[in-house]
């Protein structure tokens, strides 16, 4: 925001700039938005004639006029196409490229199942490769989603993709190269995310066991992609935040994926989007369940929910497990507060590998995130202020090795030392019989005295006891 004289000179060069570049266009824009909403491509799909056949052709404008305005279109703009105009101008700062359906299937071989990556709502991903194209684009590995007609999202879904990703930009949110719209293909192009999603490491442990602070920058890089959503001088809601749409690059850097079901959220005096309920069970808020009213502090809850989810090592719906533990927030919220049910929950895979006063501390905001009114969860700019700090935790903070540990074991059986227990036992039942009768009055004193005198045969047990050293980097 600029102080006053200025901030109107400047919007407005803005509109006047705007203007020029929607007169440079040798079509209206109108129809062209008018037939992405409908679910066509117009111009700027593969099927429009110049892109087919370009691998990693831009979306430029097609006439001259001067430099052109970066004001990010929101999805409800071209829904109601009162600025149908900014779609062009949009797509053609995103430096976005349009990518025909044969070039993308020559780089994946033919989508071929070897390249088969995972599969979501909108359909199937597989990892490709593109080479130098006329617009000397790097060479660099690619992953393509493609539209399964038969899966829960189409066109719509695609068209979101296409808006939210294509305009913002953000070190935490995975980059979209480009897309295809031809005939009935729906195609997106990112950037190939090398380790995949964190779903995988969480419960699968592919590769290897997340050591906790991996796991912390992912909950801290995670948590800075939905503040800046939120944050955006048009917010973004969106609405699907779970370990599998969290992905993960070569250095374990976390992304967000898959803006299919990211709604623009509130503006002005509006308190929430009231809006059909769409996401994945265990994650959504239940104040969203229940009304369809969609605030930024659903995702706030949903965030809680996989942070929950890195701290225990557990899904958020888990139908294998006892009945109270099927679902983690219920589980799992009552405990965070409490250290030693803490210490209980705690992923066991860590082996005790983490700093306790952070995991304490992490604890603490998923118990805030998770609260059961909206207005009492923080936002995600706090969320990342509590978190950061956090990274700073060093190997000195972490506890000290396990050990050692006594364990008393008592030794085998020996069947001669049995024999011999067993003929002393017979020899006193013998005399007991004799005395019996010659000493009558001290028969009870002999009584007492054998029941009150266990000690030696406690101590024939002879107990022993080992001291099992645990390492401190043993692994299980």
């Amino acid at each position: 925001m600029r102080p006053g004289g200025s901030s109107k000179a400047a919007a407005a060069a803005r509109k006047k700039e705007e203007v020029v570049a929607a007169a440079s266009w040798p079509w209206s824009w109108s129809w062209c938005g008018f037939l992405l909403v409908m679910g066509g491509c117009g111009g700027g799909g593969g099927g429009g004639g110049g892109a087919r056949g370009k691998i990693g052709k831009k979306v430029r404008p097609r006439g001259g006029g001067g430099p052109q305005p970066l004001r990010r279109l929101s999805f409800t703009d071209l829904m109601t196409g009162a600025a149908d105009q900014d779609l062009s101008v949009s797509l053609a700062g995103s430096n976005l490229r349009v990518f025909a359906v044969a070039k993308l299937r020559a780089a994946t071989r033919g989508f071929a199942s070897g390249n088969f990556l995972g599969e979501g709502g909108f359909g199937p991903v597989y990892k490709g490769f593109v080479d130098v194209d006329d617009d000397g684009v790097k060479p660099q590995a690619i992953a393509v989603k493609l539209w399964d007609p038969d899966g829960a999202q189409g066109h719509k879904e695609w068209l979101a993709e296409v808006i939210f990703l294509g305009q913002l930009r953000h070190p935490n949110l995975v980059k979209l190269i480009g897309y295809c719209c031809e005939d009935e293909h729906r195609l997106l192009v990112y950037e190939y995310m090398e380790h995949g999603s964190l779903e995988n490491h969480l419960f699968k442990q592919i590769p290897a066991v997340l050591p906790w602070s991996t796991r912390l920058n992912i909950a801290v890089g995670a948590a800075k992609g939905l503040a800046f959503l939120h944050d955006a001088e048009k917010p973004v809601i969106y609405r699907d935040f779970k370990a599998s749409n969290i992905l993960l690059d070569s250095e374990y850097k976390a992304k967000l994926s898959d803006f299919g079901l990211a709604k623009d959220g509130p503006e002005g005096d509006d308190t929430h989007v009231s809006t059909r309920v769409m996401g994945t069970h265990g994650y959504a808020a239940p104040e969203y369940i229940m009304t369809g009213h969609l605030t930024a502090k659903s995702d706030v809850y949903s965030f809680g929910v996989v942070l929950l989810e890195i701290l225990t090592g557990r899904r958020a719906v888990d139908k294998t497990r006892p009945n109270r533990e099927q679902s983690l927030v219920e589980y799992a919220r009552p405990c965070l507060r409490d250290p030693l049910r803490l210490a209980r929950i705690m992923d066991p895979a860590l082996e005790g590998r983490y700093p306790p006063a952070a995991a304490r501390e992490a604890a603490a905001v998923a118990h805030r995130c998770l609260s059961g009114g909206a207005k009492s969860r923080p936002d995600m700019s706090a969320v990342v202020d509590a978190l950061e700090p956090l990274l700073t935790a060093t190997d000195d903070d972490l506890p000290d090795p396990v050990g050692p540990v006594v364990l008393f074991v008592a030794p085998e059986a020996d069947p001669q030392h049995e024999n011999a227990e067993r003929r002393q036992r017979a020899t006193r039942k013998v005399d007991e019989q004799q005395q019996h009768h010659r000493h009558r009055r001290h028969r009870r004193r002999l009584k007492t005295s054998s029941n009150e005198s266990p000690t030696k045969l406690g101590a024939r047990r002879n107990e022993e006891f080992w001291v099992w050293h645990v390492p401190a980097d043993h692994k299980a």
